[in-house]
């Protein structure tokens, strides 16, 4: 079957993956928590959209925040973005709070938790409950305190030390709050409906393989969120078409 990409459209990632992950999460992590973001060491772990989301609003609220990346494209994206950037093993040790928005598993593992701060915690904003090494952090402790607060487990572990895990591992703007705001998940459900649509359409036209959302979808639903905002944007005079469209002039 055609298969139509949508989180790789722009009114998807740019907002939905950004904005609303970021202000989802920090509202998660708050909810269960209670705690002042400002002055706390936040690590974020993965710099794509929804990490840039998270480390954007958590550097807002006051926040100390280092990046743990795979990508060097991304980290110096991070770096550039003013934000310190190291490996996992170096940032568990200051990290007051965690969050994993990577999209794989075992970012933060055993050998990462047994150099933690006495208090720290855990959260994950990205796949499933998969991203923290639960099991490894079961095997770490010698007490397991359930919900000292809710969605807040208390991990003692062999050398003394407290680590509280959020929503036991799972996407934490979930567990411990209600997700994205319906004003960021619009652009989404209208660029999957749309797609949908597309593919009704084009039955028979489409190949067994990967498409991107068509542009002129992507710009439409963002013509319609701007409408809905109401803010009207320039247009490109004929003038401007042309030379957009010229080779001859240039320096």
């Amino acid at each position: 079957f055609p298969v139509i990409a949508v989180n790789d459209a722009e009114t998807k990632h740019f907002f939905d993956n950004r904005y609303g992950t970021g202000q989802s999460t920090i509202d998660g992590i708050v909810r269960a928590t209670d705690i002042l973001l400002a002055g706390k060491n936040v690590v974020t772990a993965g710099y794509g959209w929804c990490g840039k989301g998270f480390a954007m609003r958590a550097k807002g609220m006051g926040a100390n925040v280092i990046v743990t990346e795979i990508n060097p494209i991304k980290a110096i994206e991070a770096a550039m973005d003013g934000f310190r950037v190291m490996p996992m093993i170096e940032a568990a040790k200051e990290g007051d709070l965690f969050c994993t928005l990577t999209g794989d598993m075992h970012v933060i593992r055993k050998e990462h938790i047994e150099v933690m701060k006495d208090g720290a915690m855990l959260s994950n904003s990205g796949h499933f409950d998969i991203e923290i090494d639960i099991k490894g952090l079961k095997e770490l402790s010698v007490k397991l305190n359930k919900n000292v607060r809710d969605f807040v487990d208390e991990y003692v572990l062999k050398n003394g030390r407290r680590i509280y895990l959020l929503g036991e591992g799972r996407l934490i703007n979930l567990a411990a709050a209600e997700g994205h705001p319906a004003s960021v998940m619009d652009m989404s459900f209208a660029v999957q409906a749309l797609a949908s649509e597309y593919a009704v359409k084009q039955k028979g036209n489409l190949k067994a393989k990967v498409y991107n959302v068509p542009k002129d979808i992507d710009e439409w639903v963002a013509s319609l969120k701007l409408k809905s905002m109401g803010i009207d944007i320039d247009e490109l005079t004929e003038e401007q078409k042309k030379y957009l469209e010229s080779w001859e002039m240039g320096t």
